[in-house]
Formats: structure tokens, sequence, C-alpha cells
């Protein structure tokens, strides 16, 4: 996957900071998405500087070789020195890392979009698909299809287009049609905050599907 489609992905911000390791030096994991983070450490980073973000998640580690994308300083000076805060995207996973930051994510959105939830039809049935996107089981195709909401009605349309759309979103084409309908009560149902969740949970499953 290209840097700049990588950039792309939206991140998810943690109201509980991940503790991290970069390059063996401890770090703060702000925000995280499937393609990235936004990470706080110690010292200054440019664009293009590669290293290893790894963090625990269930009892195990996840690891990537990442790159900066831009790095700001946000404190200079003290007892601590420099800290920055840097846009990092993933370029290498190790060993299961990948799929174990799927879960992850799939978790955490699932756990959030449920808090979101007006309905609470929507909610029970909505982040059980959530659950299913994107799962590594499913038959592997690069063929995508996208959902957009008028307001009204929803419209269907193939597509090669990987980003997601803003009224609506975009998943694997082999994704199971009774789960994809019950996403789109729980996106009728869910404001904007909750919309933008399904999305970023979507992108599990279109990274599936075009995965190489």
């Amino acid at each position: 996957m290209a840097s700049q489609e990588r950039r792309e992905f939206q991140r998810l911000k943690l109201a509980k900071p991940i503790l991290a390791s970069l390059d063996g030096h401890s770090a703060l994991i702000l925000d995280i998405g499937i393609g990235g983070a936004f990470v706080e450490h110690r010292g200054r980073a440019v664009a293009g500087l590669k290293f290893r973000l790894a963090w625990k998640w269930q009892g195990e580690e996840v690891g990537f070789d990442a790159e900066v994308i831009r790095s700001t300083v946000v404190r200079e000076g003290g007892e601590e020195g420099i800290i920055s805060h840097s846009a990092v995207t993933f370029v290498h996973p190790h060993a299961d890392a990948e799929e174990r930051l799927q879960q992850m994510m799939a978790s955490f959105v699932g756990h959030i979009l449920a808090a979101h939830r007006a309905n609470a039809s929507a909610e029970s049935s909505g982040t059980s698909v959530l659950a299913q996107l994107g799962e590594a089981r499913r038959v592997r195709s690069r063929g995508l299809t996208r959902y957009r909401w008028n307001g009204k009605t929803w419209s269907r349309s193939e597509t090669t287009d990987r980003n997601q759309p803003a009224d609506g979103f975009t998943v694997a084409a082999y994704e199971d049609e009774e789960e994809l309908a019950t996403l789109c009560e729980a996106y009728q149902a869910a404001d904007e905050e909750g919309r933008r969740l399904i999305r970023l949970v979507a992108e599990l499953s279109v990274r599936s599907a075009t995965a190489k």
C-alpha cells in the first residue's frame, strides 16, 4: 500500500493512551487506525524517519515498522526534555500484527459505537455486525461495494475507490447481505460520531479485500 493511501485512513481518538515502545523507548499512542497512529514520544522526529513501534494487546505484542509523516515539538526543555507528537504510517507488520490490529480496532470501535447508539435495537445488532467486518476467515476478493445514504434511501454501487464516502461507507463486496442491511440501519440511527466510527471499521473490510 502506498504511503499516500495510508494517510487517508481515519484514526480513532483514544480516551486512554496506549503505552508503547518506539525503538525501545517509551511512547504513548494517542490515536490509532488501521494504517497508522499518532504518537507522543521524547525527542525530535522528521518526516521519513523509520522506526519500530510496538505495544501490547490482550497480552500479546503488536509491532510494526513505521514511518513518520509529520511531527511537531509540543514541549521543550524541563526534566523530561523535548516531547513531540508524530503522525506515523505503518509500513510493515511483524508476525500477525496486522490481524491483531484489526481485531483491536473492531473491539474498540464496537464498544464506542454501542455507547453512541440511541436506538437499542440497532445497538445490539449493529455492534455484532461490526465485529464481523474484515475478518480474515472470509474468502479474499478485491471487489468493493459503496453504500450512500441521502437521508431517505440508500444507493449501492461497485467501486474501486478505497476511500470512505462522507454520506455512507465502503466495504468488501463479499460481506454478507443481511449483515450489511443491518449495518445500514445502524448507520441511519447513529449520530455523526457514530457514523464516523462505522466508516472507520468499514476500512477493516476494505483492507482485507485489497490486501496483497
